[in-house]
């Protein structure tokens, strides 16, 4: 099924380049290459792009004319960036050289230079002293992880002592200049760009006069055991010099997160997504709008009911902020105004999500991005939000979707014991019929700060998990997004019982209120939290015939110490675990293992860090000791998820299995 990406829209709005991605169980098979996308849906898609590596980080000239990308081809030690002329065609041409990769370039507002990022080690002040560095390295008669401080390591990857830093070169030149090399910030010993999964970026953005970059940046990673971190927005100059704080200063609320930065089309206005920092864990993300040059906060953007935002495009009559956010099992797009407040739904919608929004920078307002729902993988469209709906400008995996039974989700409602709403999503299987009583698969998502969408999900993709013999059935349990900060802040200190109750009780509504539901033949699964509430759910009901838990803690207790992320564990409890013995061992899986009885199928990837093996071989140990019926499968080259072709076919066809030996093969 060809995969479809974010789309790179040209400033002027007249085409967007994107990345399609057509997978093999032969990896020297997959390709993934740019296309050309005209906004106006009349000239149909064309590649271009054809060399074997992958591109990525698309970037737009101000003139719409030529683009960006970092791409490793023949003859590149790493990641460099390319430019592609789009009017002129012919071959991309290399503009970096850096020995230590090029990722993410971004023009400048003349289009005579652009910034990206790359990874260097700390004492390195140009790419002489990086190639010196690497070859000390290289030469070392010793191999050793050495720190100092926590974080050590980051979901599927030791940290190492590499520092993301801005860089900017002109297009006609050779040599990049590293903006960070030698200042105060990067010897803090708290320095970090905004962490992701497994890396870390800097979300750079140009001054609307060229003369600076603004650039996102953490000065107390270091402080995660015992407390919490932030990202600020900085400013540098492209002539180098010390960076200046933009928030969490005068005017702007210190403890704030702040990423992705992001200018009006007429400078005046400096808009990124904020995440407060309060007594709680979790905090909806806002938009937050700061006049320019001044650099003070002017006011935020928030949606209705305390929803958090998943991203934003400015419109170019510098007025409409475009959100794209959760809502009841959508990502829906929001309008917000400049001048701060309330946004609201900008149209409704019964079916999908959107995803990746992006807006042009002059002319007619052009809103793109990606639509898909559980029966429509991702293509691009443009959305006219004034007509509450969208066209398709993609069709790269229309036809082979078409050739599926995959039967629209359904939604339905119920009231918790906290008198809160409480949201699921039912699949129905292939060949549905009406007349059968189907067996129940409980999938529980991750998270917990997350949501089941109507999205094509990949990794827990609903449909194949259904099959033709199943019914699935995902439940927003209290904890998830998309239903107001304070629903999801009500598992602080019930961080599994609570979320467990509305699953079980998510169950029994299904089974009134549709007869071809048998919630006398279940099993309930999930990773990540998911599996955390599968271990949960095997000490504190016998209602499952079985279970499957990937990457579950069975143990508050270890997970905490071993887990790349700690004192969000710890605030959620209320304390540290030698503080509050008997509250951690309340809510700790292991501690129930006396009233364990139901069949678990156990998977894990071996390179995980954020639910480390430790807690799966634990929980595992522990199912052997209670004779409890199982099967634990270790993927030696996965992390916190099971990512490639063949070891994603075989997990589906595992946990396929499974369900049929405890759901059919004991009819």
């Amino acid at each position: 099924m060809p995969r479809v990406a974010a789309p790179a829209l040209s400033p002027d709005g007249r085409w967007s380049v994107v990345q399609v991605t057509r997978p093999d169980y032969d990896r020297d098979k997959q390709a993934a290459h740019l296309w050309l996308v005209a906004t106006d849906g009349r000239t149909p898609p064309r590649q271009l792009t054809t060399a074997r590596g992958a591109e990525s980080g698309v970037a737009w000239s101000p003139d719409s004319r030529t683009i960006a990308f970092s791409a490793r081809r023949d003859g590149d030690e790493a990641a460099q960036v390319y430019l592609l002329d789009i009017e002129r065609g012919g071959e991309a041409r290399a503009v970096t050289s850096i020995s230590t990769g090029a990722r993410l370039p971004v023009f400048s507002p003349d289009g005579s230079r652009i910034a990206f990022t790359s990874d260097v080690h700390p004492d390195s002040r140009n790419d002489e002293d990086s190639k010196r560095i690497a070859r000390e390295e290289k030469e070392l008669d010793h191999k050793v992880r050495t720190f100092e401080s926590f974080p050590i390591r980051n979901w599927d990857r030791w940290l190492d002592n590499r520092q993301t830093r801005v860089f900017v070169q002109a297009i006609d030149a050779e040599e990049a200049r590293d903006l960070l090399a030698g200042t105060a910030l990067v010897s803090e010993p708290g320095y970090s760009a905004r962490t992701t999964a497994g890396g870390s970026e800097l979300d750079v953005a140009w001054t609307p006069d060229g003369g600076a970059l603004v650039f996102v940046a953490s000065t107390n990673r270091h402080r995660g055991a015992h407390d919490f971190t932030h990202n600020d927005l900085w400013q540098v100059p492209v002539e180098g010099g010390e960076p200046r704080r933009i928030t969490g200063t005068d005017g702007h609320e210190a403890g704030d997160s702040w990423s992705s930065p992001q200018f009006s089309p007429d400078g005046r206005t400096l808009y990124a997504q904020v995440t407060p920092r309060t007594e709680h864990v979790y905090n909806a993300t806002r938009v937050g709008i700061i006049d320019w040059p001044a650099g003070r906060e002017r006011g935020r953007i928030e949606p209705t009911d305390g929803r958090s935002v998943l991203g934003f495009a400015v419109s170019p009559n510098n007025r409409d902020v475009f959100m794209l956010v959760d809502d009841a099992g959508h990502a829906m797009v929001y309008r917000g105004s400049h001048s701060g407040g309330e946004a609201r739904p900008a149209f409704g919608m019964d079916q999908g999500m959107y995803n990746n929004l992006a807006m042009n920078r002059s002319g007619r307002p052009v809103l793109v991005g990606n639509f898909e729902s559980a029966v429509n993988p991702a293509e691009v469209v443009r959305i006219d939000v004034d007509r509450g709906r969208h066209e398709r400008l993609t069709e790269f995996a229309v036809d082979k979707a078409a050739q599926l039974d995959l039967q629209p989700l359904e939604h339905f409602w119920f009231e918790n014991d906290q008198g809160y709403r409480v949201h699921s999503l039912l699949v129905k299987p292939a060949n549905f019929d009406p007349s059968r009583r189907y067996p129940v698969f409980v999938m529980m998502h991750g998270g917990p700060h997350l949501m089941s969408r109507d999205y094509f999900f990949l990794r827990w993709n609903y449909h194949l998990l259904a099959g033709e013999d199943f019914v699935v059935i995902m439940t927003n349990y209290r904890g998830s997004t998309g239903f107001g900060e304070a629903f999801a802040q009500s598992i602080q200190g019930d961080p599994l019982r609570g979320p467990a109750n509305d699953i079980n009780q998510a169950l029994d509504v299904a089974a009134q209120k549709y007869p071809f539901v048998d919630a006398g033949r279940a099993c309930a699964g999930g990773a990540s939290y998911g599996g955390h509430l599968a271990n949960w759910l095997q000490g504190t009901t016998d209602r499952y015939h079985c279970l499957v838990s990937h990457a579950g803690l069975v143990n508050l207790e270890s997970q905490w110490g071993t887990s790349d992320v700690a004192f969000s564990r710890e605030a959620n409890m209320g304390g540290a675990p030698w503080d509050l013995y008997e509250v951690w061992a309340e809510h700790n899986p292991i501690r129930l293992a006396n009233n364990w009885k139901t069949p678990t199928l156990v998977t894990v990837g071996e390179q995980d860090f954020r639910v480390p093996l430790n807690n799966v071989l634990e929980y595992w140990t522990a199912l052997q000791r209670m004779q409890v019926p199982g099967r634990l499968l270790v993927y030696p080259d996965e992390n916190h998820w099971i990512m490639s072709g063949g070891n994603s076919r075989h997990f589906y066809g595992e946990v396929d299995a499974w369900l049929r030996r405890y759901l059919v093969d004991t009819d």
